[in-house]
């Protein structure tokens, strides 16, 4: 998938993307990077809402495990279970969220999971830049629900 087929797909599928004008920047095998702009995620301080800022997180991570899972020829529905947001420092301009999955066993494990069970948990963290400094972190655990269960 490109990342304007990635971009197309979230503004159709998830409404608020679109209205926080999320983009995708880059897409790899082990990481997704988006991007957002200020202006429609600006709060009250002239920075970016932490709730915009949390969403685009978990954005990009969902975005991985679904391009992984498609690539693996897996169907499948993923959800976010439970997450933490770090909050280091406010962003005041366009920003971006950099997904990454941890260790290839965790992958593995997970794929062997879903396999058997029909359903796997998965941690997937993301780091928010803005400047060029760590303004934010995200932990995530992600359900996978495979074809059965869609």
């Amino acid at each position: 998938m490109t990342p304007a087929a990635l971009e197309h797909y979230l503004h159709e599928h998830i409404p608020l993307s679109l209205a926080m004008a999320v983009q995708v920047v880059s897409i790899a095998d082990n990481e997704v990077v988006l991007g957002a702009p200020l202006a429609p995620n600006i709060n009250h301080r002239d920075t970016v809402f932490g709730g915009s800022a949390s969403a685009v997180a978990i954005l990009s991570a969902w975005c991985l495990l679904h391009l992984r899972l498609t690539a693996a020829g897996q169907a499948s529905r993923v959800v976010i279970q439970r997450n933490s947001m770090e909050y280091l420092a406010p962003i005041a301009g366009d920003f971006i969220a950099r997904a990454a999955l941890g260790s290839d066993q965790d992958w593995d494990r997970f794929m062997t999971t879903l396999n058997r069970k029909g359903v796997a948990r998965i941690g997937v963290n993301a780091v928010l830049d803005y400047a060029g400094v760590a303004a934010g972190r995200l932990s995530g655990d992600f359900v996978a629900f495979g074809k059965d269960r869609l």
